[in-house]
């Protein structure tokens, strides 16, 4: 018996090229994704992965190359006519408009009218329907989708996505990146049920395990070109982020001989206006400790209480020789630095330029008295490009068109720029890919065996227990022993987050 032929494909492109100005986003991009099944797309920060999503749902035109959809010539002039024509993009930044209802959201572009006058009766009835599909029929349709939970306003741009009966080809770009493993495991369920139906699904992610449970097949884009492709089954995780890479990522979580010494930061009975409930903890110079738990249980608020962007209500805090709350401008003079888990809104001025973003909180020695030469700045913002591997056209290169992983580095140089003993960080490597990851894991551990010390809230299990060398977990707002990581495993973490630890 021999196996079916394979179907052919539903979206085909080939040769996709797209410059903006000298710089080549896409250089000759070749996909095929067939209906039913998950097509992943991976890649490096910078690979050309949003550029080609851009292409295909028709925010860009491409410079050169061919699209079929079913067979047919396919040309979007804008994202709603892609849209009309069957291809849909759910981005990894929610384009919801927060004020209006998951009606009005839904069928924006798209709602039924009569002479001018909406159908609001059809328009309810025809989202109570797609919410019913996508698994949320108690969703409440005139709700604000401001009010909602992340989770449910990605599962109104998801709605959003295939309101349009035509809805052939569905795009999701890191869908994942702000979700609970309970909502994770949601979205993989509704993926599975869209396959069955019949929709082809291009997914976007930098998380390889989620890719390995997903997805039928991947494609790797590396410096805006197809370097690699497979079936997802019968390829490991190391070849696909070699083919990222284009080269072999040896070790992912370095982690040399440190030596801790004394406590540099001293946490008892911590408490904030509502999150942490209690929070104690020694931090030493030359070590890494990580703070696991689940979304809510109050890990970044933590880190917020102790750089003093939130106030604390009860306990103390001790930095160095000094107790006591501070402001954010205190703690950086103590030597306290913060990486905050969003670097879009909190941690970078995106228009600003490198050189700005790194130097602009700490101007000390760029120019003669209180004047600051634009030279000395370039310089300085060079010095760490070089030392952090930032990949950038140079040191006044706006931080926004950097990738994500690079604008991560530029949040964390600053830091350094500030020379601070102790690194708050919040989520470091949230959104980026494997080897920005392992740059910065390096980094991490550079730091640590320099005598400095880490305080790390990650989400991403593997990374505590591959970096840290102890590991607390908070749960409900209490922040439990750190142990050594040498005793713990994913589960037993998991177990002490969910309560369920005997």
């Amino acid at each position: 018996m021999t196996d079916p032929a394979p179907r052919p494909a539903r979206l085909l492109i080939h040769g996709v090229r797209k410059a903006f100005g000298p710089t080549v986003a896409l250089s000759g991009v070749d996909l095929s994704v067939r209906a039913g099944e998950v097509h992943a797309l991976v890649g490096e920060n910078g690979a050309g992965k949003s550029t080609l999503m851009k292409v295909i749902s028709g925010a860009y035109r491409p410079d050169a190359g061919s699209m079929r959809l079913d067979g047919v010539p396919y040309q979007p002039t804008d994202p709603l006519d892609a849209r009309r024509k069957g291809v849909a993009m759910v981005y990894q930044e929610l384009s919801l408009v927060p004020h209006l209802s998951v009606v009005e959201n839904v069928l924006m572009g798209a709602e039924p009218a009569t002479l001018g006058v909406l159908r609001r009766g059809e328009m309810r009835a025809r989202v109570t329907e797609v919410l019913r599909e996508v698994g949320r029929p108690l969703l409440d349709p005139d709700a604000r989708v401001g009010g909602l939970s992340l989770a449910a306003q990605q599962i109104v741009e998801i709605a959003r996505a295939i309101a349009h009966e035509s809805c052939r080809v569905l795009i999701l770009d890191e869908p994942t990146s702000t979700l609970t493993r309970d909502d994770v495991e949601r979205l993989f369920e509704l993926i599975r049920a869209f396959r069955e139906r019949g929709l082809a699904i291009v997914y976007i992610s930098h998380v390889i395990e989620e890719v390995q449970r997903v997805a039928d097949v991947f494609t790797v884009l590396r410096d805006g070109q197809t370097v690699g492709s497979g079936r997802v089954a019968g390829t490991g995780a190391s070849e696909i982020v070699r083919m990222m890479a284009g080269r072999q990522v040896d070790e992912l979580f370095p982690h040399s001989a440190r030596q801790p010494s004394e406590i540099v930061l001293e946490l008892r009975d911590l408490a904030g206006v509502a999150l942490p409930r209690s929070a104690s903890l020694d931090l030493r110079r030359g070590e890494v400790v990580g703070i696991a738990g689940l979304a809510g249980a109050g890990r970044t608020e933590l880190l917020r209480v102790v750089f003093g962007l939130d106030p604390v209500r009860r306990g103390h805090i001790r930095v160095g020789a000094v107790i006591g709350p501070a402001s954010p401008a205190r703690r950086l003079l103590q030597g306290v630095g913060f990486l905050s888990e969003n670097r879009k809104t909190e941690g970078l001025a995106l228009p600003l330029s490198i050189a700005d973003n790194l130097t602009l909180s700490h101007l000390t020695g760029l120019g003669p008295a209180s004047l600051v030469l634009p030279s000395r700045q370039r310089a300085a913002a060079s010095h760490w490009i070089g030392q952090l591997g930032i990949r950038c056209h140079g040191a006044d290169q706006p931080v926004w068109q950097l990738s994500g992983g690079n604008q991560q580095k530029v949040a964390i140089a600053r830091l350094l720029h500030h020379d601070v003993d102790v690194l708050l960080l919040d989520e470091p490597t949230r959104g980026i890919d494997v080897t920005s990851k392992a740059h910065i894991y390096e980094l991490i551990d550079q730091l640590a065996s320099s005598g400095k010390a880490v305080l790390l809230v990650s989400s991403y299990l593997p990374e505590l227990l591959g970096v840290c060398d102890r590991v607390a977990v908070m749960r409900r707002g209490v922040l439990g022993p750190a142990r050594d990581v040498a005793g713990l495993d994913e589960h037993s973490l998991l177990m002490e987050a969910t309560g369920l630890a005997s």
